[in-house]
């Protein structure tokens, strides 16, 4: 006696493939949101900016030094306050190159408003926009720093500082918030733990070897 022919179960099948549809979905909006996540948006522009590592650079010294800074970090600030001054009048007579890299880390210092990640966008936009004023407008964000745990400075303050500073070409980039992401972005790339972090001719110093290794290179 012939056995009966066993007819495909249609139902099962079309669960299972709808459910391999769902699992195809969710999966690509996965990968979406954390491309979202990871995306460090438009890469600054113009002469003094290197869109790939980030650098904002003044002077052409065979000496290069490179400053990381969060414009929260009152330790950054210290740092300016020591050797800031220096630094940028040895860029200008070409004994140094300076690199300065701003990138965000204390964003959840700023109370929700992730102020070091729109200070770090304006300084670019500034470089990007004003690249003559960037310097100035730097010294004037860390004369004018919000304690850690405050909101920190809108974006209108910003914009009025950029144009106390003679950069008013960067305002519409600030309120577009065009490099938002980039500081964050620059942070992880270039694994940021702390700030201020320094390098010299590519070597990062420890703090310890701040004080002693950096004085020979303005010397």
């Amino acid at each position: 006696m012939a056995h009966a022919q066993s007819k495909p179960n249609w139902f099962a099948i079309g669960i299972s493939a709808a459910v391999v549809v769902v699992l195809v979905a969710l999966g690509a909006v996965v990968v979406w949101l954390n491309n979202q996540a990871t995306d460090a948006g438009p890469a600054p522009k113009g002469d003094i900016v290197n869109s790939e590592t980030g650098a904002i650079t003044f002077g052409e010294g065979e000496d290069v030094v490179s400053t990381y800074v969060d414009f929260m970090c009152p330790a950054c600030n210290s740092f300016e306050q020591a050797y800031g001054q220096q630094l940028q009048e040895a860029a200008a007579s070409d004994e140094l190159t300076l690199e300065i890299h701003p990138i965000a880390i204390l964003d959840h210092l700023s109370q929700g408003t992730d102020y070091s990640s729109r200070s770090a966008a304006a300084m670019y936009c500034v470089a990007e926009n004003n690249s003559d004023k960037a310097l100035d407008f730097m010294n004037a964000l860390f004369a004018n720093q919000p304690q850690e745990n405050s909101t920190g400075l809108t974006d209108d303050q910003l914009k009025e500082i950029a144009d106390q500073v003679g950069a008013d070409k960067a305002a519409g980039c600030i309120d577009e918030g065009t490099y938002l992401k980039y500081g964050t972005a620059q942070a992880k790339a270039h694994e940021i733990k702390g700030t201020p972090t320094i390098e010299i001719n590519g070597k990062r110093l420890d703090i310890n070897e701040i004080n002693t290794e950096l004085p020979k290179v303005l010397s």
